[in-house]
């Protein structure tokens, strides 16, 4: 029996993109790996039990960071993040590398020590790995400039949608009584959300923007622009929702909006794809690659620049209707198809 253990340490906090892969890329290898074949999820505490009972886990634990014990049956140890500071200590098993993105690279508020700080992280675990996998092309040029990956294999497996449906559900906690917008992320500086207000200015649409808020002050401010722009009344920032009402948003919006400045992948472009939803992205890092040419791209943050962007994508997309070439392009991308492409490279390590 070949053994592969999957690092799911991410997965403490839930409402984050690195809780949301590790759950759908496990359950993914559950459906497609081989009958010799387990998983042995390496969870948090309060994460154990949570693929199903029957399933084998090895618990996390801070001492690991400096003393990991050598867990002689494994095959394959697959970290799931970049930075992670959890390694297999036995040479015999063969380490599988997951880098999501380079965004520190991108970020013009993170100070040069941090950044090199975080690179000498990633560089150690590259050391480490036997085979390196990215989530998109972007990402893999942003490695080999900036990093050294000593001729190891490299390879590109996009993530997939993680959109689950429940079509019966119809009570989000705040229901909008017009037309919206939908956004969808964590509240920092890096997801951009509060040059959205001025899409409302000559229309009568909301913007609801869901997700963790990390950054309090980062949350006034998009209500800042909001009241600058006179919208205030029609922009909504919820906070983290469960994954039923994610759905509805997503399902129910009339348009998506994601001007994100540094991605690895962009996962909630898949999932208003998947929808048929009309999707206005920044051009920055990964975004273009992911979203392609079905969604429609600010080139730049100005009010004046961004309104037009949306006037002219919305009518395109109403004259249009591509819906059924989105819903390929999401189809194309899926959590199924990764855990295939990943199993791939684990059998050529055993």
């Amino acid at each position: 029996m070949r053994q592969i253990l999957f690092d799911c340490e991410k997965m403490r906090y839930a409402n984050t993109g690195l809780f949301e892969y590790c759950k759908q890329f496990g359950n993914a290898l559950l459906r497609n790996k081989a009958a010799d074949e387990k998983v042995v999820f390496y969870v948090p505490a309060n994460r154990k039990g949570f693929f199903g009972p029957q399933e084998q886990y090895i618990i996390n634990r801070k001492l690991h960071r400096w003393l990991m014990p050598s867990f002689p049956q494994l095959n394959i140890w697959h970290t799931s993040f970049q930075s992670s500071h959890f390694r297999p200590s036995n040479k015999n098993t063969r380490h599988v590398l997951t880098i999501h993105d380079l965004n520190v690279i991108h970020q013009q508020s993170i100070s040069p020590a941090k950044r090199d700080s975080v690179l000498k992280k990633i560089q150690r675990n590259i050391d480490r790995a036997d085979h390196i996998v990215t989530i998109s092309r972007f990402v893999l040029e942003d490695v080999k400039q900036h990093l050294d990956l000593h001729n190891k294999p490299a390879s590109v497996i996009y993530n997939g949608g993680t959109l689950e449906t429940f079509p019966d559900f119809d009570s989000p906690a705040y229901q909008p009584q017009r037309p919206f917008i939908f956004a969808i992320g964590s509240i920092d500086t890096k997801k951009n959300f509060a040059v959205l207000p001025p899409l409302l200015q000559d229309n009568d649409y909301e913007l609801v923007i869901a997700g963790p808020i990390f950054d309090e002050a980062y949350k006034e401010k998009i209500l800042a622009t909001a009241a600058e722009y006179q919208v205030a009344d029609r922009v909504k920032v919820l906070g983290s929702i469960s994954s039923q009402e994610r759905y509805w948003y997503y399902h129910r919006c009339t348009a998506f909006a994601f001007p994100s400045l540094a991605e690895g992948f962009g996962l909630p472009v898949v999932d208003a794809l998947s929808e048929g939803k009309p999707c206005f992205l920044s051009d920055k890092t990964s975004l273009p690659e992911v979203g392609g040419p079905l969604c429609y791209y600010f080139r730049d943050f100005s009010a004046s620049h961004m309104q037009q962007v949306f006037k002219e994508g919305m009518q395109h997309f109403n004259n249009t209707q591509p819906v059924t070439a989105m819903k390929e392009r999401a189809a194309s991308m899926t959590f199924d198809h990764a855990a295939k492409n990943y199993l791939q490279i684990y059998r050529s390590l055993y």
